[in-house]
């Protein structure tokens, strides 16, 4: 049977000065989050040129489907420990001015496929 799996690209854009701090929100607690809801995440990623390696990053998700992909979201951001790691790292202000998600599926001929 074939692997019908989807993969969500997702790009922050970090606030001024706050890259480090979102880097340290996913590792001590958004990847424990993600394991709990069933996120797989298959790695993150940092721009080496400028200006995007200032604050930039970069990591891509697979799930079964688009539709497990929305349900696993809704649950994350619906965890109240999501909600509270959030907000307390968020004290001093917003630490992603913006984000960039796009659903992807592989091409008949990707090696993943």
């Amino acid at each position: 049977m074939a692997d019908t799996s989807v993969y969500e690209l997702r790009t922050y854009h970090a606030a001024p000065g706050r890259l480090a701090d979102l880097e340290a929100r996913f590792r001590d607690h958004t990847m424990a989050l993600f394991r709990k809801h069933g996120i797989e995440v298959v790695g993150f990623w940092r721009p080496l040129d400028e200006p995007d390696c200032q604050n930039t990053l970069i990591y891509v998700l697979r799930f079964p489907s688009r539709s497990n992909g929305s349900e696993c979201w809704k649950a994350f951001q619906s965890d109240p420990a999501w909600i509270e790691a959030k907000r307390q790292s968020e004290v001093d202000g917003v630490l992603a001015e913006s984000i960039d998600s796009v659903f992807m599926e592989p091409t008949d001929f990707s090696p993943i496929r």
